[in-house]
């Protein structure tokens, strides 16, 4: 399987303390890197941490908490790791906020700033934190993890799905500029995947009855079904594969559920 080891490799993961990050984080130490555990609460990425290490040895993984609202967090994170574990090969922009849920019009102002800030611009400031290392090197890989949400438009969830636009748009844009220094950017867009983020969506018997009878799959998706096209994506796998939104939702989007 060498075509997905990742065996010698740094990974950053933001938001890695459960769901989708925390899954990413688990199938890429699997895979072989070292990985960077990330969230806002010190307590739960020491926690993960100590389970990637029960699992795949000491060393693996370092936790290193980070409010992702924070510019000079931010920078910990990169200057941390680098410090810690070496240079950044692959950098997971996972963390993600959604502090609103009702009609755009009635979004509070602090909410969409906080929306924008934390699913834009932190993501955008991250990547030009450990872009400048990967070029110098000639390799590197941006993995931003979206939403179908930012493909189509939505009567509840407004702000967040234009956040999640803007987050393909980084992607696009990141691999037009880096390409030819080696560096691939991608997006990942999830459908309905059972995390605590989303559950307010799939506790509902009836709300997850109606998000997923449209799609082809006719269920949910699971955290690991993520993380395996983030391996993919970090690896040589994925080596010729740029500037692309990866629609992950069990057909949803394509059958108009």
């Amino acid at each position: 399987m060498s075509l997905f080891d990742l065996s010698g490799k740094v990974a950053i993961i933001t938001g890695s303390t459960r769901g989708i990050g925390k899954a990413i984080a688990f199938r890429m130490a699997e895979a072989g890197a070292k990985v960077v555990v990330s969230s806002r609460k010190a307590d739960a990425c020491d926690a993960v941490t100590q389970e990637i290490n029960q699992e795949f040895g000491k060393g693996t993984a370092a936790s290193i908490p980070c409010n992702i609202s924070h510019k000079e967090q931010l920078q910990n994170l990169v200057d941390t790791t680098e410090n810690a574990l070496g240079q950044v090969d692959v950098l997971v922009c996972n963390a993600a906020v959604n502090p609103y849920f009702g009609p755009s019009i009635d979004c509070p102002d602090a909410a969409f700033e906080k929306i924008m800030d934390c699913n834009v611009k932190s993501n955008f400031w991250l990547c030009n934190m450990v872009l400048p290392q990967m070029k110098a090197r000639g390799e590197g890989r941006i993995i931003i993890i979206s939403s179908i949400g930012g493909l189509k438009g939505s009567a509840l969830l407004g702000a967040y799905a234009i956040s999640k636009a803007a987050d393909f748009q980084l992607a696009r844009n990141l691999a037009v500029e880096y390409g030819a220094y080696g560096i691939t950017a991608n997006a990942i867009a999830p459908g309905l995947i059972r995390t605590d983020f989303a559950r307010a969506l799939w506790e509902d018997p009836d709300i997850l009855k109606a998000s997923t009878a449209g799609a082809p799959l006719k269920r949910i998706g699971e955290p690991d079904e993520i993380a395996g096209m983030a391996v993919l994506l970090a690896s040589e796998a994925g080596s010729f594969t740029t500037g692309q939104g990866i629609v992950i939702d069990g057909g949803a989007t394509i059958a108009g559920g």
